[in-house]
């Protein structure tokens, strides 16, 4: 009983330290006009990760690292924009600064 007790605790110490080593950064930017977007998605492969628009603002706070497209969902008369090969580096923030919509 000692032995198993002492094999999940190993195990349980081992699956934390785990997580430890995923490295993450974050992406943020702001909109212009602030109104003129939906949302906002981080797209790496076949990932999607959504961001909330604050007063034009957003942020994606825990992405793991690689290379995004940020797609920015306008409403009309707006255009649907993204930003190209946007790199998140672990630890680092990434500002994509300001994204401005186009109109139709």
């Amino acid at each position: 009983m000692k032995r198993l007790s002492f094999l999940m605790i190993i195990g349980l110490v081992i699956g934390l330290l785990a997580f430890t080593f995923i490295k993450t950064g974050k992406i943020q930017g702001r909109i212009a006009p602030a109104d003129g977007a939906s949302q906002v998605l981080a797209v790496l492969g076949t990932d999607t990760l959504r961001a909330e628009i604050n007063n034009g603002n957003f942020a994606f706070p825990a992405v793991k690292v690689g290379t995004y497209t940020i797609q920015v969902k306008a409403i009309a008369p707006y255009k649907d924009t993204s930003v190209v090969n946007v790199p998140v580096i672990d630890s680092i923030t990434t500002d994509v600064g300001l994204v401005k919509l186009k109109q139709e």
